[in-house]
């Protein structure tokens, strides 16, 4: 049990290393949470320093994802750990203690936590967020129906219990940080994929 807790500590500590903050200020000299949104995401990176950086922080919250959610079931040795692990690396990134628990909003390291958790969940949970931004340009609410989608496929696909419920966790902290994204999407005021915004 002991072994087990400290995977899950690892896990949120490795979920919490803040990519975003620290390609801005390699790629461009800057502190991204000053610019653009304010966001740590790959997104805002990429309104603000392009898309060479944009990728390596999006490659950078996948990666840390995955290994986070490996960390804590390879410390655990069961499924349910490895969705405990998953569900670590989201809060991780959404309030890190390098940030003072200002963190970003957990898509990216979702997503290379359930390549590891899930893999197969992801796929159909990938392509609904590709066909969502192909068809509205708005990431947000992209992350929000491929969420819900990787819920769905979860459950098709007789994932452990342990791994639907982390997934559904990972939703709902997903959604609670997209809130503000949700009330700009109703009142027709969110960005949409290319466009600049104003300043934090």
């Amino acid at each position: 049990m002991a072994l087990s807790l400290l995977g899950l500590a690892a896990a949120y500590l490795i979920g919490a290393i803040p990519v975003g903050v620290l390609v801005s200020r390699l790629a461009g000299g800057v502190d991204i949470r000053r610019h653009g949104s304010g966001n740590i995401g790959a997104t805002n990176v990429l309104r603000t320093l392009g898309p060479v950086a944009a990728v390596t922080t999006l490659l950078g919250d996948i990666a840390k994802g995955y290994l986070a959610t490996w960390v804590a079931g390879a410390a655990g040795g069961a499924p349910v750990w490895v969705g405990a692990g998953a569900i670590a690396a989201v809060i991780g990134n959404c309030w890190p203690v390098f940030l003072g628990f200002r963190g970003g909003k957990g898509v990216a390291t979702g997503l290379g936590a359930f390549l590891r958790a899930a893999p197969w969940a992801v796929v159909p949970a990938a392509v609904l967020w590709i066909l969502v931004v192909a068809v509205t340009r708005y990431v947000s609410l992209a992350s929000i129906v491929g969420c819900a989608g990787l819920v769905a496929a979860a459950w098709a696909l007789g994932y452990p219990r342990s791994i639907l419920a982390a997934a559904a966790a990972v939703t709902l902290i997903i959604g609670w940080r997209h809130q503000q994204n949700i009330q700009r999407l109703f009142a027709g005021t969110e960005s949409r994929l290319g466009q600049r915004v104003k300043a934090a």
